[in-house]
């Protein structure tokens, strides 16, 4: 799935040790997207090296690829949002070798406005 947005958060990382002795990394985001009626998503990114490699920073536009997946703990039940792939967004980047693209027709001139007032007497219509 992907969904894009702005981050309008970064939460600190969290870590620890697993029960084999190895150290994990994860880092929460929330990104809003720009509909009419705006969504927030809080995503991760898990391990240091994607952490690392994303280097997610506040205000920026990004299109997040995630994958959505559910798990159990003590009779509850907890989603897990996982960013697999943060692509940055420019939304003032032009393609490369196309120009940007003009307006149909070229502004129209001010012309001074028309006098009615002198005019046929039996005409009375302004048009």
């Amino acid at each position: 799935m992907e969904l894009s947005g702005r981050v309008i958060a970064v939460l600190e990382p969290r870590g620890g040790v697993s029960r084999n002795g190895n150290e994990w990394k994860v880092q929460e985001y929330v990104i809003e997207t720009h509909d009419q009626y705006p969504r927030r998503m809080c995503f991760d990114v898990f391990g240091a090296d994607k952490i690392q490699q994303f280097n997610i920073q506040m205000g920026e536009e990004l299109n997040v690829s995630f994958d959505i997946d559910a798990r159990e703990w003590q009779g509850r039940w907890f989603n897990s949002i996982r960013a697999w792939r943060v692509e940055r967004v420019n939304p003032n980047a032009q393609a490369a070798g196309v120009p940007p693209v003009e307006a149909p027709f070229p502004p129209m001139n001010a012309a001074p406005a028309p006098d009615f007032s002198a005019g046929n007497e039996q005409d009375d219509l302004p048009f």
